[in-house]
């Protein structure tokens, strides 16, 4: 137990270094997800080839992943994006609202009964943002693109769980990461049109920060999260994941020193941002108790 807990939140400290290491890659966002994608695939079709781990794929469960697929590489070039256009942990706190837009969107693509609780947890959340915002204008566009990266994880996360387990974790990432990469390369003549002077080319160190990224932030945590779930419980995952903003801004405080650009309305939008994870966290617990609870 204790081995698995320590496999889960290594892997969700891993996750927490993505916001550090899109900061200090010099790419565009659109440029630094389509290498983050195509890298990952790489590695994961050489490792898959090597140990002839080849399954075939239903249609329906290719149709889910192609959509995960896209909707994720969506979703890091509006968190990526975010970082470029305000800092780390901006985009994270942003980021932070996703699981409370997964509850609410959950009910929609589900068909189950609509909670007023997460309802106003939503708002509540929307509000925090909201307060971020107002104090640190010159991040307005950062911010946007902050709770669009929130709602595109929702929806792909609601998605996944319907082909999550199905197959090995590689087989599903690979799927995914090829499609997306697919879509990116498909609207990449648009994001030159749209910034012509955008390098394609990484420079200096970036080689080294996206390896990292794609190795151990992208494929390695997945294979440490999977390896984790196997043994804990999808409650006790779920309550982990939460730590990752959490690490990412300790991480920027760090290394980028971004405490010192920020407002304190970012701190009264991170803690009501932060009250609303806590709150669905304890109705978590208390859901999970009444479950286990004999009649």
């Amino acid at each position: 137990m204790k081995k698995s807990l320590l496999q889960l939140h290594s892997a969700v400290l891993l996750w927490g270094f993505t916001g550090v290491l899109g900061k200090a890659i010099t790419l565009s966002a659109p440029v630094l997800v389509w290498y983050r994608m195509l890298l990952t695939a790489l590695l994961l079709f050489f490792i898959i080839s090597y140990r002839k781990q080849w399954i075939k794929i239903e249609k329906s469960h290719l149709k889910k992943m192609a959509w995960v697929g896209i909707l994720m590489g969506l979703h890091w070039v509006a968190f990526y994006a975010a970082i470029k256009f305000s800092n780390a942990s901006i985009a994270l706190v942003c980021l932070s609202t996703a699981s409370i837009f997964t509850s609410l969107l959950d009910h929609l693509f589900n068909k189950t009964k609509r909670d007023n609780i997460e309802l106003f947890l939503g708002l509540l959340a929307i509000v925090g943002v909201y307060c971020i915002y107002q104090f640190q204008l010159s991040f307005g566009l950062g911010i946007l693109f902050g709770v669009i990266a929130a709602i595109l994880s929702a929806v792909f996360t609601i998605i996944n769980k319907q082909v999550a387990g199905i197959y090995p974790a590689r087989t599903t990432v690979f799927y995914e990461m090829s499609i997306g990469l697919l879509l990116l390369t498909c609207l990449m003549p648009f994001a030159f049109y749209a910034t012509p002077n955008m390098s394609l080319i990484p420079q200096e160190y970036d080689w080294i920060w996206l390896l990292i990224l794609s190795l151990c932030c992208t494929m390695w945590a997945q294979s440490l999260a999977v390896t984790a779930l196997s043994k804990l419980s999808s409650f006790t995952v779920t309550l982990s994941v939460n730590m990752e903003p959490v690490y990412g801004i300790l991480l920027a405080f760090l290394f980028f020193n971004e405490n010192k650009e920020l407002h304190p309305g970012f701190y009264i939008g991170m803690g009501l941002i932060l009250l609303t994870v806590i709150i669905q966290v304890v109705r978590i617990i208390f859901q999970h108790k009444k479950e286990i609870l004999p009649n």
